[in-house]
Parts: structure tokens; sequence; C-alpha cells
């Protein structure tokens, strides 16, 4: 389907809007990320608050209790996104997050705490595919993919804004003041979001509410047309959309390669300090890789987002799994640590964009009636592999099998792989250039 052609200020003002979008979406992900990630953060400041009585035991409880909901806001979101619209879930998601995290600041009892932890599970879940659709549908199709990569960045941006509060608030505030910082977008970023987040115009208008996109089009001066979904009389939105015929097949392939993606996402940076340091590094080496290789996601990103853009989600999603597997399968061998360091930020460049291309590469294989309930579940189903895998990590660990450790990660990188590989090509998009166009 051709992009249709616009005008030099059309074009200019739906450039505008994406970015307006784009920029709001990345900074409600940072917020995702610095949320999702505190708890592991402030988790030693919590277990040594004799008073507050927190064991290992539970710690490690909780944060599954957190990923486990994770899953479940993911799920449910991906069903509902796709009947009521992005924002709402969006908004509702940082609501839950918020309350949430000022229920941790003020939890009388561990037990209580949990279910905070909970609840802001289910805000997490919920809030990164529908943002993720919401940053597709918007972005010009010759720069979709660096756009979904751009915004994930905000994920890692957050995680390492969640150390940098333990390692300064905690010791001098206490672990309950860090949780307070993430009560304070319900007051502070909601409001603004609110007002300047539009409703999807592709959402709007496959749900044949024209009128009213028509009014957020022309607040914001872009032609309508432009956002119009490809049209297709047999298909089925929602759910069942994701199990039609021609998807099928697509569908359970996406969601094993998620598994995969965020099982080494997960298991990777639980356990990566822990098995370096049985492979011989110091200790304060082994804690700095983790800072590597999530600074090596950060960098992976941008440029599989423009990888992606020139030459497909899809194949270049299959090329980052491969080469996280060799990143992977080489920690396991003892090398100088300068060479080590190199490994370590590309295997992160790797890593964590392969399992972002996963999500811009479904955004690509449904229709706009189910393209949020499809993120939804790839990205919930997946969450099994975040639960799964530092589990699986521990386990190796407990059993002094470290370097076997490196060995089972590299056979997800390739699972994930030969998943996305059987995933059916697309035919290339028609879509013109964005200056030639006017030509």
């Amino acid at each position: 389907m051709s992009a249709p052609e616009l005008s030099p200020a059309a074009e200019t003002a739906s450039s505008r809007l994406s970015v307006r979008v784009t920029a709001l979406c990345w900074v409600l992900v940072l917020l995702d990320g610095l949320d999702l990630f505190v708890y592991g953060a402030t988790l030693p400041g919590v277990l040594a608050d004799r008073g507050f009585g927190l064991t290992a035991v539970t710690g490690g409880t909780i944060g599954s209790l957190t990923t486990f909901g994770m899953m479940l806001g993911a799920l449910a979101s991906g069903v509902v996104t796709d009947r009521i619209g992005r924002r709402k879930i969006i908004l509702t998601g940082v609501v839950l997050f918020s309350f949430a995290s000022a229920a941790c600041a003020l939890a009388p009892s561990v037990g209580f705490f949990g279910g905070a932890r909970f609840v802001a599970g289910v805000g997490l879940g919920g809030l990164l595919p529908s943002a993720i659709a919401m940053v597709m549908e918007y972005a010009p199709p010759w720069r979709r993919n660096l756009a979904v990569t751009v915004v994930m960045t905000a994920h890692q941006a957050g995680g390492a804004l969640a150390g940098a509060l333990g390692m300064v608030i905690v010791e001098s505030l206490g672990w309950r003041s860090v949780y307070w910082i993430g009560a304070v977008p319900i007051v502070v970023v909601l409001p603004v979001v609110a007002v300047l987040l539009p409703e999807s115009l592709t959402f709007l208008l496959a749900k044949g509410k024209t009128e009213r996109a028509r009014a957020i089009a022309d607040r914001f001066s872009v032609p309508l047309d432009a956002f119009a979904p490809e049209p297709d009389p047999g298909r089925r939105g929602g759910l069942r959309g994701l199990f039609a015929p021609s998807v099928r097949a697509t569908t359970l392939l996406f969601w094993v390669a998620s598994f995969a993606g965020l099982l080494l996402v997960y298991g990777v940076n639980t356990w990566l300090p822990t098995m370096m340091r049985a492979n011989g590094y110091n200790l304060g080496s082994a804690i700095s890789f983790l800072l590597v290789i999530n600074v090596g996601g950060i960098a992976g990103m941008l440029v599989a987002g423009r990888l992606a853009d020139r030459f497909g989600s899809r194949p270049v999603a299959i090329t980052w799994f491969a080469l996280t597997a060799a990143g992977v399968g080489l920690l396991a061998l003892k090398m100088p640590l300068l060479v080590t360091y190199v490994v370590v930020f590309l295997t992160g460049g790797w890593l964590f964009s392969a399992q972002t291309l996963i999500y811009a590469s479904v955004g690509a294989y449904y229709p706009a009636d189910s393209r949020a309930t499809a993120l939804g579940w790839v990205s919930g189903v997946g969450r099994l592999g975040a639960v799964f895998g530092p589990w699986l990590g521990g386990i190796l660990v407990a059993g002094g099998l470290s370097a076997l450790g490196f060995g089972v990660f590299a056979l997800a990188g390739l699972l994930g792989a030969v998943m996305v590989s059987l995933v059916r090509r697309l035919p290339k998009p028609v879509v013109l250039p964005r200056r030639t166009q006017h030509a």
C-alpha cells in the first residue's frame, strides 16, 4: 500500500506530531523503567531495614510477583486497548504504578509492600505495549522502527536512573524516599500527558470514530488520510485476530521469540556480575560489566532502529539474536579485560535491541484494530521468559555451573533467531521518500 503523497506543510505537521507523541511516550517509558528497576536498586536498603523484616527469600518472591503483575497487565491491556484506545490504557498505567509507588513508601508490612509491587507491575506491563503501538501509528513509515527503538532506550535509561537514585538517596534518606519519588508522576507528569497526548488516529479510524479523529487531525493540522488503516473487510480484530489463519503461526512464533528474548534480558541482567565473577574477574569489574552491557543496549537500539528502517525489522532481529548468542557464548571464555568490556558492550547492543525489534516486527504483521493486542500478548507471554530466566540462572549458579549458564543463554539467543526466521516474509511496502515525494 503506497503512502499518500503529502504537501510539504502537511508532512512537516505530521512529523511534528510524531515527535510530540514519541517524546511523551519516551518520558512515560523512562518512568516505566525507573519504577521497574527501582526495586532492585532499593532491595539492599530494604533488607538492611531490620524493623521492616524483609528476608532475601521473600524479596525474591516479591520480585517475581512484580514480573507476574507485568505479565497480567500486558495481557489485559492488549485486549482492552484495541477496544477503548491507547491513551486511556497509558494514563491508567501511570496512575497505577504511581499510586503503587506511594503505597510502597507507606508500606507498614512486607505483605502490603508485596501487594503494592504487584499492582505496580500491572500498571508497568500495561503501559509499555500501548505506548509502542501509539508511537508506531504516528511515526512516518521511513522511521517507524527507529521511533520504537528510541522509545525503548528510555527503559534502559530508567534502569540507570533507578541505580543512581539507589546509590545517592537510599543511604542518606532511606529506601522509602526513593518510592516517594516514584509517586511524583501522578502529580507532575500525568496532567501534562493528559493534555498533550492525543488518542491514536489510526485506532479511531479503525473503530469508525471519524468525527473524533477529524477533530484531532484539525487540531494538529495533519492530513487524516495519512493515518487511514489499510482496508481489509475480512479480517478480525482483537484477540481473535491473532489466530486468524493468515497470522496464527506468526503469532505463536513471535510468542516463543519474545519468551527467548526476555529470558535473555532478565537472565543476563540478573546474573551477569555473579557469572563473570565466577569466571575469574574481580568484584569491581564484574559489577561494572552490568553498567557496560546496559550502555551498550542504549547505543545498540539506536543503531538497530536505523538498520531496521532500511532493511526491515525482521532480518535485523534475526541477525541481532544470532549475534547475541555469539556474544554471550564468548563471555564463557576468560579474555583480557579490555576485550571483555568490548564484547560485553557489543552483546548489550545486540541483546536488548533484539527483543525491541520483536515489538517493531509485530507491529508490521497486524492491522490497526489488533496491533496493540498483538503487542500486549507478545509482551505478556514473553514475561514468562522474564520469570524463567533469573530462576534458571540461579539454579545454574547455585550448582557451580556458571560457564554452562553462558551456553544456555546463548541457546536462548539462537532460539529467538530461529523463531523469527520462520515468520513469513512480508512484501516490502511502497513508501515514498521523505523529500522526493514532492519533486
